[in-house]
Formats: C-alpha cells, structure tokens, sequence
C-alpha cells in the first residue's frame, strides 16, 4: 500500500510540473504536440485535441510534454518554440519549476488545515514540548536523549520539578541545579523512558557559564488552523523549505566538485517508501506534507543549472540571449547526454544506498 502511495504521489508532482509546461506553451503560441501520462512506448491514444495527442504510456514513472521546435530540425515557423522569443522560452521552462512550488504551498496549506506539527508561541491543551537539538558530549547526549524526544517531566532528588513544561521554565530549573541529578522523562516513538543527568557549564555554545543539559527545546503543536492562518503558515512553510532543500542541494554538489562527496542524505524512490510509511503512522495529514515537501524539492532539482534538466536548458537560454545567437545544436546534444548519463549514475547510487539502509 505504502508502495502504491509514493508511486501516486511522485507520478501525480511529476504531471503537475509536466502541466505547468503545457499551459505555458499553451498560453505563449507554441504548439505541443503531445501530453504523455507515463513514459514510451505509448501504449493508449487517448485522443487528439487541436495539434496536441493525449497518450498513456507503459513506463508510469511521470510523464512529458512534446512541443513542436524543440528538437529535431526543420521545426520551424508558427508556433515552433525554437521560433519563440527567449522570453517566452524561459516562461515555459520555467513553468513546470512554479507548478511545483504553487502544488508544495497548496499541500501544505491543506496539510495545515487538517493538523500537522508547527511551532507553539505558549504553552497550552494538546501541546508539548520536543528537544529539537541535542549537543555533542553534552548531559543529555552522554543520557541516550535524542532530537525529536519529547519531554513529559522532570524532577531533582528533592522531588522538585519545574513550575511548567516550557523551554524557559525547564532552562532556569536546569541553571538553577548545575551539579545535581535531575531525573528527565520523556517519550520517543510512543516509548516513554527515563534520563538521569547532571547539569554542567560550557555545554551549550553562547552560554558557558550557565548550568545546562545540552538540548535546544520548542512547544509543538498539532491542532488544525483555520484556512486564513493555515495560507499564511504555509506560504512560510513553503519558503523555508525552498531555502532548506536548495541550500542542501548545493552543500551536496560542492562537496561533490572537491571531491568530498556525501549522499547519505539523499533519498531515492525507493528510500522514500520508508519515510512516507513512517509518515502514514502519524496520519494522512502527514502524509500530505510530505508531498508537499517532495514537489519544493522537484522544484529545486529541476531549478539547478545542470543538462537536461530544466534549469540548465534556462541556462542555455539566458547564454543564447546574452550573445544574440542560437548555442550551437552539438553542444547542445553533448551537455543533455552528460547531464542524463550524470542524473542516471546519481539516481543508480541513491537506490543503492537506499535498499541497504532497507537491508541494514
């Protein structure tokens, strides 16, 4: 089932972006030729409307949009994209990027209305309170305590306990017992568990002399928002994520140039039937952030500057605008089989991480 649900969600973001593509074209005089659902061979014409063929393919892996112009020669003359101005060009590649953006901040906004986990400005009913980092060597790395456990309680060898479970009544309870046991109770995956630490100093950067455990803490709420503050939350939400993923993305990609590559973090098709199956655990509501989250990072992917994906044919495209001539066609060909051939060779080791992370 899980197996059937990523399939639906990576096929369904993958349309959308293919969408955004053929209205553009649409909108801007370019003929498409052919909306395919899936990849070739065709194994259904749906039916042709005006000069686009609708197809169902047998490869369900996305799907792709054929404009007149864009490959091959002698496409030339009305409606032919190699004929469109580069303005209308850059519109259309770029419109399967702002199709995936506009699909993350609507599934997001939906994701909020139904309930999913957001910061809590005050402590109140149904919020709790979740270590959101745990310092190296510190108390509470040495105690087993990890980010994302949530802290139920507290209390000294007195049986003293703070006078709330908030980040700044925990913090002055910790600072006030620097030396002392304090037992911490808290959850994890459902488990509850206890902690014995001891306050020390220099455990937290910015704050040696205080007494501290060495966790960073935030209320955590999961109560729906009504749609007028859930817009306004996702479109936040939509935005930190664009930052996050193209920030990681790059980190990746220098790694990759000094010859320091890391893509443990990166997770394929394969890796991402794990964490949607850990998200359908915790509601469909979940689920749909997730979604939201996989199509900012297909925006992003297809937004970086390399062959055969959107952002490097843009690339191509702002060149060809800047020195006022078409890039010449074998250059052209040439960069497309590497960055296939690149995208081919990355997504061959993803998976392979990805099934003995499955099998470790």
């Amino acid at each position: 089932m899980t197996i059937l649900l990523v399939i639906l969600i990576l096929f369904g973001l993958i349309i959308v972006h293919e969408l955004g593509h053929f209205i553009a074209a649409k909108i801007s005089g370019v003929k498409v030729q052919e909306f395919g659902v899936g990849y070739p061979p065709t194994a259904l014409r749906i039916a042709k409307i005006g000069d686009t063929e609708y197809t169902l393919n047998w490869i369900p892996f996305g799907g792709f949009v054929r404009l007149f112009g864009d490959e091959g020669q002698g496409q030339h003359g009305k409606g032919s994209f190699a004929d469109a101005s580069r303005g209308k060009q850059m519109i259309i590649l770029a419109a399967g990027i702002a199709m995936n953006i506009i699909a993350g901040w609507l599934l997001f906004t939906l994701a909020y209305t139904q309930g999913i986990p957001r910061i809590a400005e005050e402590p109140g009913p149904g919020i709790q309170l979740y270590i959101t980092e745990v310092f190296a060597g510190s108390p509470a790395d040495s105690a087993g305590m990890h980010g994302g456990d949530e802290i139920v309680w507290m209390k000294d060898e007195e049986g003293l306990s703070p006078a709330a479970i908030t980040p700044d009544d925990i913090k002055a309870y910790v600072t006030e017992r620097g030396g002392e046991r304090i037992e911490v109770t808290y959850t994890r995956n459902g488990e509850t568990s206890t902690a014995m630490v001891i306050p020390a100093n220099a455990v937290i950067p910015g704050a040696a002399g205080d007494a501290g455990i060495g966790i960073s803490m935030a209320l955590v709420t999961t109560a729906p928002l009504p749609f007028s503050e859930a817009v306004g939350t996702a479109t936040l939400a939509t935005y930190n994520a664009f930052i996050s993923v193209a920030h990681n993305l790059w980190t990746i990609v220098a790694n990759l140039f000094r010859g320091a590559p890391n893509l443990q973090d990166i997770v394929g098709p394969v890796g991402l039937v794990s964490v949607v199956g850990q998200a359908t655990e915790a509601g469909m509501s979940q689920v749909i952030a997730y979604a939201a989250l996989i199509s900012i990072n297909l925006a992003v992917i297809n937004l970086f500057p390399i062959p055969a994906l959107d952002g490097g044919r843009l690339l191509i495209v702002i060149i060809e605008t800047i020195i006022r001539r078409p890039a010449h066609k074998l250059t052209i060909h040439l960069l497309n089989t590497v960055g296939v051939a690149a995208i081919i060779l990355l997504m061959l080791v993803v998976t392979y991480q990805d099934i003995a992370r499955l099998l470790a």
